[in-house]
């Protein structure tokens, strides 16, 4: 293909994506409105961009690498939910949805952070979980792929497999200058049923649901209306490691504990505003004291809940900075086969703060209980066992500990 060509041909994916992105309707520019002709006219700059690469870079460039890493980045730079997928990709996607059963995992949740796959959290007992991953951890390849190199949606079809099938995922440490290379097999990941525990002479009722889909919120809602029969007065939930679930559901749990005011707002450029209120007919426990556990692995659902009881003064959050997860997506299929998971509208707490953006933090920081890897001198870097994280021999809990310790102190 002649290299006028090729350039013409990566301009017109690039115009393509950009028409997408603002909501053109045609391929005309005419019609545009301010912000799209400010879109349009970055058209010449990556025009003269491409010229350069074609004409002056030391080889003759793979003018298709080329696109689709534009494209991805193009769409990587909003947020790391929204993605670019080659046909291939989306071919692979589709097939993948398509499925509804035999999916194994290896039990990590995940985002992109830094441009690299960041586990946002871990299923206790799971197989990353034995191996040692954390959250936070950055994986840098999966199965000898660079993850920056791959879209959201492409890491997550990866991440999955047949039951019993092996994966490595090379692992970024500190003070390690090489990754370390874990391997896991694949497994049907179940979640813990709701976990509860009732402390101080039965008057602190401790509830940690695994996610926040309609059984766990369920089985939760059953539970407090039930505490009176146990005699516990104040309320402690467990929200660490919460990440998965459903946005309405999340809604549904926060209006057990508030019976008036907003819980949160989804709102974007071509989403209505709406506003998620709370129900006083269906608030179970509004006035009982109550603490919220909150860690780096709380995203999406959980941080919902946790911002709303957090900005309507309902409880206390007690804990590390949460994720920062919180957006609504939308395909888009383009002519080529390819597509666009965008982010549409956001998710915002009461007081009007975007989940994605800003997260939660808590009024009281504590730490979480990880010890930090240490290098074995004899052994090379990279080897597996040389900086695996260990949670500590003597398991103490000090965002638990102070939790209770607040709770102690409020009168029922």
């Amino acid at each position: 293909m002649p290299k006028l060509s090729k350039i013409m041909l990566l301009v017109l994916s690039v115009v393509l994506v950009v028409a997408v992105f603002i909501g053109a309707r045609s391929t005309g520019v005419n019609a545009a409105t301010e912000p799209q002709a400010d879109a349009y006219r970055q058209i010449n700059v990556y025009s003269e961009v491409l010229r350069h690469i074609q004409s002056d870079y030391v080889e003759d460039p793979n003018i298709g690498s080329v696109t689709n890493g534009a494209l991805r980045g193009l769409l990587e730079s909003l947020d790391a939910d929204s993605s670019y997928l080659t046909p291939a990709d989306y071919k692979a996607y589709k097939a993948d949805k398509a499925k509804n059963e035999g999916k194994a995992q290896v039990g990590i949740n995940v985002s992109k952070r830094f441009g690299y796959a960041t586990v946002i959290s871990v299923v206790p007992g799971s197989p990353a979980d034995k191996v040692g991953l954390i959250d936070g951890d950055i994986l840098e390849a999966i199965n000898g792929v660079d993850t920056r190199d791959m879209s959201l949606a492409v890491i997550e079809m990866m991440l999955e497999g047949q039951p019993g099938s092996e994966m490595t995922v090379g692992v970024v440490r500190p003070r390690k200058a090489v990754p370390d290379k874990l391997t896991m097999t694949r497994t049907i990941i179940t979640q813990a049923a709701l976990a509860e525990t009732l402390y101080e002479n039965s008057t602190i009722l401790y509830l940690k649901p695994a996610a926040l889909d309609r059984d766990h919120v369920t089985a939760l809602e059953t539970r407090l209306k039930a505490q009176e029969k146990y005699g516990s007065k104040k309320i402690l939930l467990d929200l660490r490691d919460v990440a998965t679930g459903d946005m309405v559901e999340a809604t549904r749990l926060a209006n057990f504990f508030i019976k008036t005011g907003t819980i949160a707002t989804l709102e974007g450029q071509k989403v209505e505003k709406v506003v998620y209120t709370a129900d006083a007919t269906k608030a179970i426990d509004a006035t009982s004291p109550m603490i919220v556990l909150v860690n780096r692995g709380t995203a999406g659902p959980g941080e919902l809940v946790a911002a709303a009881l957090l900005d309507d003064k309902r409880a206390q959050l007690v804990g590390e900075k949460t994720f920062g997860e919180g957006a609504q997506q939308k395909t888009f299929e383009l002519p080529d086969g390819a597509a666009l998971i965008l982010s549409v509208a956001k998710y915002s707490s009461p007081s009007g703060k975007k989940l994605q953006d800003d997260a939660v933090t808590p009024d009281v920081l504590v730490a979480g209980n990880f010890e930090e890897p240490q290098a074995d001198e004899d052994e090379p870097d990279g080897a597996t066992n040389a900086s695996t994280p260990t949670k500590p021999t003597v398991q103490v809990d000090d965002q638990l500990s102070k939790a209770l310790e607040l709770l102690k102190a409020k009168t029922a």
